[in-house]
């Protein structure tokens, strides 16, 4: 039973919460429109001339890799599945050491205004112009996907069918876009800054809320819930959906990689001042990341205590298990006071918003500087080069309100449907830059060698079933944990086992 199909009430949100969405949609304009009056240099637009504070940034970084996905996936999941899912915690001070003290200090070396840059000097052009092509299409499947689900949601908490959902993609997507292009990253940090605090409100105004009316914290669950999956510490069993070593593993790879390859990052460390603002920007990131996942997890443990203990609460035909993606919305719509359940809705179009407006103008950056600039395609004037990057900014835009249509063919729940498209190209990116800055025979062909293996091995597992002709439920019979690890094992061996025979060859010649 999908939520599109449940009898939900048509009344949802009020005339003062409809205010509030308002008045945030015409603040975040406006602030786009006000840094575009400061744009001087496509220096200014894409790295804020690379002195911008560090806590900002940081706070940029969690939001742009937060979005409504996570929003919406993480109390979901626990709602559904179990609280396994906050093992992922314990990943992130190795992957402070990692990307503080390993990768940083390489990075920071050799600015760039697009992270593609750095893969030219040892792997060549053609390397470089593939790991822009994995970026961009990286992210414009991350962007569709996350307003698809946006827009999803959205339609639970005004109460309207799915009809709507291309009309709500519509107005977020224009939205994001007019101040994304008009301010450039600047106005990304801030708006992100203003988004994450109403992302972290919205969530503590749900706890808070449910505890009054379950009058106490009778909601916090004592005991593993009869819905809850089998989430072993570790198994041999391939098909066992999530483990605790598999949540922290699968972590690890993906907060590494995604600092050391995605554009969207290295970009903001770009924009700070030196490698210890960076340093301090990333560890802020994941300090910003671990408080609000503790929080959404609360609300997940919230809403499930909230709707067992009141069943009549929910619409007929949506249940806790196969609607848990859409207790917080719903809960949010038809729970919460007047004028909260808007500042929560203004909360979830932030996170769709964030997450947008920083991958369209990472996109920007990468298009303008590694296809317009490198091949001597740029307007005469630098104002005229800001004027071209706002365009692509707009284009971007479009791409991704055409592409969101193409999502809903993707089964799953939103943790599952997340690992099986914006994780497919994580690792393989991240090769390139392992073999380029790290592994001093690496060879072109030996990396291309490397990164089609990984890629292939990614796809083999997240769609395992409809390509192995098992999917007879709809799932895929290896876990979607197995994603990220395994594509950076065959990545990694078959690059390296190529490059040292091509090198080898090389010097016998």
């Amino acid at each position: 039973m999908t939520v599109s199909e449940t009898n939900i009430p048509a009344e949802g949100l009020a005339t003062l919460d409809w205010l509030v969405i308002a008045a945030y949609v015409v603040g975040m304009i406006a602030l786009g429109w006000y840094f575009s009056r400061r744009q001087r240099s496509t220096e200014e637009y894409f790295v804020g001339s690379g002195n911008m504070n560090p806590t900002l940034i940081g706070i940029s970084i969690f939001a742009t890799l937060l979005s409504t996905i996570s929003y919406l996936a993480y109390p979901g999941e626990l709602i559904a599945k179990g609280p396994v899912l906050l093992a992922s915690s314990l990943a992130l001070p190795i992957v402070f050491l990692i990307v503080a003290f390993l990768l940083l200090p390489v990075y920071m070396r050799q600015r760039a205004t697009s992270a593609y840059e750095l893969l030219e000097a040892k792997l060549g052009v053609g390397i470089r112009l593939l790991g822009s092509v994995m970026f961009i299409a990286l992210r414009l499947v991350w962007m569709s996907l996350l307003i698809y689900l946006a827009a999803k949601a959205m339609t639970v908490m005004i109460g309207v069918d799915k009809t709507w959902i291309w009309l709500i993609v519509l107005c977020t997507g224009f939205v994001a876009v007019i101040y994304t292009s008009l301010g450039g990253l600047r106005a990304v940090v801030i708006t992100d800054l203003f988004q994450t605090i109403l992302l972290f409100g919205g969530a503590l105004l749900v706890i808070i809320t449910v505890t009054i009316q379950t009058g106490g914290f009778d909601w916090f669950p004592t005991q593993w819930h009869d819905n809850w999956d089998r989430q072993p510490v570790f198994s041999f069993d391939p098909s066992t959906r999530i483990t605790v070593v598999g949540v922290i593993l699968s972590t690890l790879i993906w907060y590494v990689c995604t600092a050391g390859s995605d554009q969207t990052t290295v970009q903001r460390f770009m924009a700070t001042r030196n490698v210890k603002a960076a340093r301090r920007s990333y560890a802020i990131n994941l300090i910003v990341g671990f408080t609000v996942a503790i929080t959404l997890a609360l609300v997940g443990f919230a809403l499930l205590g909230f709707f067992k203990a009141r069943p009549e609460e929910l619409p007929q035909g949506m249940d806790v298990i196969n609607n848990a993606d859409f207790l917080f919305p719903h809960y949010i719509a038809y729970h919460l006071p007047m004028g909260i359940s808007g500042l929560v809705v203004a909360a979830m179009f932030a996170a769709a918003m964030s997450s947008i407006d920083s991958g369209v103008n990472s996109i920007t950056a990468v298009v303008t500087t590694d296809f317009l600039d490198r091949f001597g395609i740029r307007p005469k004037t630098e104002k005229g080069h800001v004027r071209v990057a706002q365009l692509l900014a707009f284009v971007i835009g479009a791409i991704v309100v055409v592409g969101s249509s193409f999502m809903e063919h993707i089964p799953g729940n939103i943790t599952a449907v997340t690992q099986k498209t914006t994780n497919l190209l994580v690792t393989p990116l991240f090769g390139l830059f392992f073999f380029a800055l790290f592994v001093p025979f690496a060879k072109p062909l030996g990396v291309l060698a490397g990164t089609i293996c990984g890629t292939a091995t990614a796809v083999l597992i997240a769609f395992s079933g409809p390509i192995f002709g098992t999917n007879p439920d709809g799932l895929d019979p290896i876990s979607f944990m197995w994603i990220s690890p395994a594509a950076l094992v065959v990545n990694m061996i078959t690059g390296s086992l190529i490059s040292l025979v091509l090198a080898r060859w090389a010097r016998r010649t």
